[in-house]
């Protein structure tokens, strides 16, 4: 517990995240799926040593320098956001090295194969998402200059746009740190979401917004007996539960049941966060907080 007259600048650094079930970011998700695959220890013994959380670096502006400038990331601990875990375990097929990669923080429903020869059974490209509106396709692939790390290549298509980014993973040791540095880094994270996904990783249900200094709206999707629904809200709608319209606390009720909540949860949940959002002197803060990590990251 915070004191009560401590800003949040001053209590962020003391605090030690939990880990809580079914509220879980890319670190939860990481451990827990490592504990489920703890019962494939009679068939495969030495997997449960063998697996591990993995550091990512996402955003990698120049891959050369990055990967030849220190055997591991040591050499940019001051510079560098480690804002994403996944799992990996090292494996050897004939002779051939190789490491399977879990990673739910990113709803990818498969485990991804990365063979240092980049031959059989090595994944490659595969398509992740493909809506309506937007096509994401992923690879992962054995850097080439620093073996200790793995490319991931993502290429987004929305027509005839088409984005690329490039993200690095060290898999050459454990990450120790991903609660108290990367559990803790996205409690400030400036886009916050509640999703459901499918056994695929398809988006059904939830809600997401941005932070920003005048955050006034969500936006919340499910599906509806007319078809899929997507809304833009109002937070100031929450602000008092007896004055929401019927029409809207049904559609949040619909949006609940998706979600796998308990009855009422997601409308707690957005009258709570109608209250955060309407204090301006903690959004403030909030802000200033992720912005310095933003630029402690970037050297500046």
């Amino acid at each position: 517990m915070s004191a009560p007259d401590e800003s949040l600048k001053e209590f962020f650094p003391k605090y030690k995240p939990p880990i809580r079930p079914r509220k879980n970011t890319c670190v939860g998700l990481g451990m827990e799926v490592m504990k489920k695959l703890k019962v494939l220890e009679k068939d495969f013994p030495g997997i449960t040593k063998s697996m591990m959380l993995v550091s990512c670096d996402e955003n990698i502006q120049d891959l050369v320098d990055y990967a030849t400038s220190s055997p591991g990331p040591q050499g940019f601990l001051i510079e560098t956001e480690k804002d994403h875990v996944m799992v990996a375990i090292h494996i050897k097929i004939g002779g051939r090295h190789g490491v399977f990669l879990s990673d739910l923080g990113y709803h990818i429903s498969r485990v991804v194969t990365v063979m240092d020869d980049r031959c059989y059974p090595h994944t490659g490209w595969f398509i992740q998402s493909d809506q309506p509106h937007c096509r994401k396709e992923y690879n992962y692939q054995l850097n080439l200059q620093n073996t200790n790390y793995i490319e991931w290549h993502e290429r987004e298509t929305r027509g005839s746009n088409v984005k690329e980014r490039l993200s690095l993973i060290y898999v050459a040791r454990a990450y120790l740190t991903a609660v108290s540095v990367t559990e803790k880094r996205n409690l400030v994270w400036d886009l916050r979401s509640l999703l459901a996904r499918d056994p695929k990783g398809n988006l059904t249900a939830g809600i997401y917004f941005p932070l920003k200094s005048k955050t006034t709206e969500f936006t919340m999707f499910f599906d509806s007996n007319s078809g899929k629904q997507r809304k833009k809200l109002k937070f100031e709608t929450f602000l008092e539960l007896q004055k929401i319209p019927d029409e809207v606390v049904d559609e949040v009720e619909q949006c609940n049941d998706q979600l796998r909540l308990r009855d009422g949860e997601l409308l707690s949940i957005l009258q709570r966060l109608a209250t955060i959002i309407a204090d301006d002197e903690y959004m403030a803060e909030l802000l200033e907080v992720n912005n310095k990590i933003v630029q402690l990251s970037a050297g500046t």
